[in-house]
């Protein structure tokens, strides 16, 4: 900033004074320049001897604003003193005033409390005159009235004339109780026929109740119960009533009781529900009687007048939830009730059954509804519930219905074996034994009538009958299985265990793994409907699983039957390719008979399989197929007396027909989703069969390598067996033994996992280093090896079951398939 103000300076002179002639003017500027200061200095001074005079005047304004505010303070101050002056004075008048207010008011309070007094005394006078005269209907009123009187003489309790009257008012509702309970100790005696003013008086006394204590009301209401019920203890506490059988006309008795009653019983108000409380104790009083009659039963009770006596009290017991709950569990079984009722008790036990077939849909079908979305809420104890107040005492009694349901349902089961055709209709779509529908048809039903009697311990017993008929029926279809040959003829002629089945046996195998199939989910369905039926504290034991376990036990053993039956149909063509002069075979041809023989087996029982059994078990039965034929097949090749050259190419064409034989069964029934995984399973079986081959193939001066190549985890004793088939003389096998035992097998099946990869179609190799100390192979015998059998099985005669049922148990096929593995 000084800097541009400098600058400014220097530029103004250089403008002033451009030139050196210039510069002769810089005097008269200075004079100039003089002037003008002395100017501005003498106007400044005259400003600040203006600003000094108006400060001293300042101060004085300031001065008497002062005094102002003082003079404001005192004024203030002067106004406050005499406010307070004026409250007192405001107080004081008050004070006066409030005096008399509460004189006024304790004065009023004097006067009413001794009018309400005079009331009071006049009030009990009065109800005391009305009380000796049993002027019910006033009294009612005037009780009213002294109840109301009395409440205003609370905080008066300790007084004496207020605690003579309470006491006298006491006794006065006493003395209107006594009376009360007098005069209804005659209903129901045949005085309100002959008092016509009976009834009347009763009805005010009711109102006398209402106006006494709640506990009067219950009091008398129990007693008229009481009264009303000691003819019925006396009736049916008799030997001749006292009976089981009799129960029906208990509900009888109290049904006319309120029928007749009805007009007389209406002197009680609506709001006593006397009629509900009368059945709740007769309820009550019955169970307790009923309990007595079946404890003094000295055998067994009749399952037929136990089941209708347990009818009729179900059936009255719905009559009073409709009655007094408005709920209605069985509204359309009303005209089966009432042809039950006039049935005679010595109904039959079947009869009884068709009853409750007709009633069970209507009445467990609405039982889950809202059964108290219609009670009366005014209705004491509306939460009471009839059903099963008296039923329930028959429940430890029910053993012997669930024997008799127990006896029928076996009945039942042996007749539907017996007259079971064990075929199947033409066109059927479900290729399930129509007993198995039958059983549970049968099941069904049981349940159902069980279900309509009762939901606890009975129906959780009938459960477990329900198991064991369901594994009689499971052991019924294990017993209908082909069987194999036994006794000394079978031994004697090596048939012994075997299996032998027609086509009509195949297709009832067949029919037998879908009906265990379906006997298997529908139990499991069963247990979950019971569950959901059965009491809540029974619903957690409810399990079917070891009934489907012998279901499941079943299926796997009708598809392993089926396996051995198709396994003995082959006997004859394994004991065919045997007597094949295999040795002296002089040129190769087409696949020989027993191929033949083989594809026609598959051929003729293949499709039918296919068709009635399910993908998973028609995959199972594949697998096990597979590992039984390949091993079979490998293990015939050793039962051939000798092989020659010829004869092991022509084996060899045989085994790769074979092959292609069993690959094509999915195609042949029609079920090809899991051909891709069979595919392998079957490849990986027979080459084994086929490596075998390669070794009688192969020359005599490599045949211990070959075979150490082909089949890794071969025996000393298997690679004898070779030599003989190959025609070599024992003498000749000396050698040749001699140097394969001297490898030693650890020591080759080393080599083998360096030199041969463990694909079963991958080619060997030939330039793989082998370790250390390991004897290599030649790379000719390993080439050769390669090209005989296109890659090297590493899997051997002893691992082929094992390695079957492993393979098996890693396909993901469902829970199902798992049931059948291992």
């Amino acid at each position: 900033m000084a800097s541009s103000d400098k600058q400014s300076a220097l530029d103004y002179i250089n403008q002033m004074f451009p030139t050196e002639a210039s510069l002769s003017g810089v005097e008269p500027l200075m004079q100039k320049i003089h002037s003008e200061i002395r100017r501005v200095d003498a106007e400044i001074l005259a400003a600040v001897r203006q600003q000094s005079n108006s400060g001293s005047k300042a101060r004085e304004d300031l001065a008497a604003a002062t005094h102002a505010v003082q003079e404001l303070l005192y004024k203030m101050q002067e106004i406050k003193s005499k406010a307070e002056q004026s409250e007192t004075m405001v107080q004081e008048i008050c004070r006066d005033i409030k005096k008399l207010d509460f004189a006024k008011k304790h004065i009023t309070t004097t006067i009413t409390a001794l009018h309400r007094l005079t009331m009071l005394v006049s009030a009990v006078e009065q109800l005391q005159a009305m009380a000796s005269k049993r002027q019910y209907k006033e009294a009612a009123a005037q009780l009213e009235a002294v109840n109301q009187l009395c409440s205003h003489f609370e905080a008066y309790r300790d007084f004496q004339k207020i605690t003579e009257l309470r006491e006298k008012f006491k006794s006065i509702k006493q003395i209107l109780k006594s009376h009360v309970f007098s005069d209804f100790s005659s209903l129901g005696t045949g005085k309100e026929t002959e008092e016509s003013n009976l009834l009347q008086q009763l009805s005010d006394a009711c109102l006398v109740v209402d106006a006494l204590e709640p506990s009067v009301r219950e009091e008398l209401v129990k007693n008229f119960c009481s009264r009303e019920l000691t003819s019925y203890q006396q009736i049916f506490e008799g030997a001749e009533l006292a009976k089981l059988d009799k129960t029906e006309r208990r509900y009888a008795w109290i049904k006319r009781r309120l029928r007749t009653n009805e007009e007389i019983w209406k002197i009680f108000p609506s709001s006593w529900h006397v009629s509900y409380l009368l059945c709740i104790q007769f309820c009550k009083l019955t169970r307790t009687q009923l309990v007595d009659i079946l404890n003094n039963l000295k055998e067994k009770p009749d399952v037929g007048t136990l089941l209708l006596a347990l009818q009729r009290t179900l059936e009255f017991e719905e009559e009073l939830a409709e009655k007094f709950g408005g709920g209605s569990r069985n509204k359309e079984s009303g005209s089966d009730t009432g042809e039950d009722t006039t049935e005679s008790s010595s109904q039959t036990i079947s009869d009884i059954r068709k009853k409750y077939e007709k009633k069970l849909t209507a009445h467990h079908g609405s039982e889950g509804e809202d059964q108290d979305g219609h009670k009366d809420l005014s209705v004491p104890d509306a939460g009471f519930n009839f059903r099963g107040i008296i039923s329930s005492c028959f429940e430890p009694y029910l053993a012997v219905y669930v024997e008799l349901e127990e006896r029928t349902l076996m009945e039942h089961l042996e007749k539907l074996v017996q007259e079971e055709t064990w075929e199947i209709e033409e066109g059927s779509q479900t290729n399930i034994l129509s007993s198995s529908m039958q059983v549970f048809l049968i099941i069904r039903r049981t349940l159902k009538r069980c279900s309509a009697l009762t939901k606890k311990q009975t129906l959780f017993n009938l459960f477990k009958v329900f198991q064991r008929i369901l594994k009689a029926y499971a052991t019924k279809l294990f017993l209908r299985l082909p069987k194999g040959g036994t006794g000394l003829v079978a031994a004697a002629t090596g048939m012994d265990g075997q299996i032998k089945t027609s086509d009509k046996d195949e297709r009832l195998i067949c029919y037998i793994v879908n009906t265990a199939e379906y006997c298997h989910t529908t139990s499991g369905e069963l247990a979950e409907n019971v569950s959901k039926i059965v009491d809540p504290q029974y619903a957690d034991s409810i399990d079917m699983s070891e009934v489907q376990d012998e279901f499941s036990a079943v299926i796997t053993k009708a598809l392993i039957t089926l396996v051995h039956g198709i396994e003995t149909k082959f006997d004859s063509e394994m004991a065919a390719m045997a007597r094949v002069p295999w040795g002296t075979l002089e040129s190769v041809g087409d696949q020989s008979g027993y191929v033949n023989g083989i594809n026609t087996i598959l051929t003729s029982s293949i499709p039918v399989l296919g068709r009635l059994l399910s993908p998973i078990y028609f995959q199972f039965f594949l697998d096990k197929l597979a590992s039984s034929l390949g091993p079979r097949f490998y293990l015939n090749i050793f039962k051939c007396k000798q092989i020659s050259e010829t004869g092991a190419q022509q084996m060899l064409l045989d085994t790769q027909a074979v092959k292609t034989i069993l690959l094509e069964i999915p195609s042949l029934g029609k079920q090809v989703s899991a051909a891709s995984g069979y595919s392998k399973f079957v490849s990986r079986e027979m080459s084994k069969a086929e490596a075998l081959l390669k070794v009688i193939l192969s020359p005599i001066d490599s045949v211990a390598d070959t075979y150490c190549a082909l089949l890794p985890e071969g025996t000393p004793s298997e690679f004898q067996r070779i030599l003989d088939l190959k025609g070599l003389k024992r003498t000749d096998q000396q050698s040749i033994l001699d140097d394969y035992n001297k490898r030693g097998a650890g020591t080759y099946q080393q080599s083998i996992k360096t030199v041969v990869p463990s694909a079963p179609n991958t080619v060997v190799a030939p330039n793989q280093p082998t370790p250390a100390g390991i004897i290599p192979l030649k790379e000719e015998i390993v080439a050769r090896a390669a090209a005989l059998g296109r890659g090297a099985a590493t899997t051997g005669i002893r691992r082929i079951l094992a390695l079957t049922e492993s393979t098996t148990k890693d396909r993901k096929d469902g829970p199902l398939r798992k049931l059948f593995i291992g």
